[in-house]
């Protein structure tokens, strides 16, 4: 099971000089698409308990269209391990005018990670 959410950085987002977004944002993305699987899986939002790998490998900037997909690649009696893959989309283009963006033919890799969330059993609707 895999689910996306696509959004667009805003300046609220940038946390650094030069529009730079926090790398952190991406793991609140990963957060919120563990939860859709959770609640399509289990029927609850259970809990995330942790990350075991977290690679930043491109920069992330107020503007840019972020993609982030996640799917379960196993399952315990409670526990889901979970792998996420961030992608930049679409980029600001300032160069040629304030509302200028590029769709990138080849998406962008910013952010890939793995972890493991729980639903307790007393809580699976869906996993009986």
């Amino acid at each position: 099971m895999k689910a996306l959410i696509r959004l667009r950085m805003s300046s609220q987002d940038a946390h650094y000089g030069g529009d730079l977004v926090d790398g952190a944002r991406m793991l609140g993305l990963f957060g919120d698409v563990a939860t859709e699987l959770l609640i399509r899986n289990d029927g609850d939002e259970g809990l995330f308990v942790a990350y075991d790998n977290v690679e930043f490998l491109a920069p992330v900037y107020a503007g840019d269209y972020i993609e982030a997909e996640g799917e379960i690649v196993s399952q315990g009696k409670s526990s889901r391990k979970m792998v996420f893959e961030a992608r930049k989309v679409i980029v600001p283009r300032k160069d040629i005018s304030e509302s200028a963006c590029d769709f990138l033919e080849e998406p962008i890799v910013v952010c890939r990670a793995s972890g493991t969330c729980v639903v307790p059993k007393d809580k699976q609707r869906k996993n009986k």
